[in-house]
């Protein structure tokens, strides 16, 4: 995958950076419109979020603790969970998403058994941004994520009514 190949639409789309910004203008043409939240980091050879051209269906790409520089933030698997899991639910709300609209998600974790540990906190993360409904779950074990701090990453795959 070519990592510099996002285009300038990708990187400066729209002036609004809170966390429901309007998902930038689609690019090229075709069912399908990437959703690229100016306040997250640049996207680099991937889009944030794929919106179906019917918006029924958003592809949410793999999220880290990344704040809007670029830098993984958080110094433990807590912080990074939730700061990783913010970004997906911006993505999915500049999608028109909501939490509720969760239908998968696929957490990467560099250490399971780290993970496991602190499973308690990370419900109650997950309590706070999204609420008592879970999508379709699953944990993977990872070697390590693109970003080498990055200890956990979220993708996900929300339905927009």
């Amino acid at each position: 995958m070519d990592t510099d190949a996002s285009t300038d639409a990708d990187a400066s789309a729209g002036a609004d950076t809170g966390p429901h910004a309007e998902a930038s203008p689609a690019v090229g043409a075709g069912p399908l419109e990437r959703v690229n939240p100016p306040h997250l980091a640049p996207p680099t050879g991937f889009s944030h979020g794929v919106r179906a051209a019917s918006g029924a269906m958003v592809f949410l790409a793999g999220q880290t603790a990344l704040d809007g520089a670029g830098r993984i933030v958080g110094e433990g698997i807590v912080e990074q969970f939730e700061r990783a899991l913010g970004n997906l639910l911006d993505v999915a709300a500049a999608s028109g998403a909501g939490p509720g609209d969760l239908a998968k998600l696929t957490v990467f974790a560099v250490d399971i058994a780290d993970y496991r540990r602190h499973a308690r906190e990370i419900g109650r993360v997950w309590k706070r941004l999204v609420g008592g409904e879970y999508p379709a779950m699953a944990v993977i074990g990872a070697t390590r994520l693109w970003d080498e701090a990055a200890l956990v990453e979220i993708e996900g795959i929300a339905v927009v009514r």
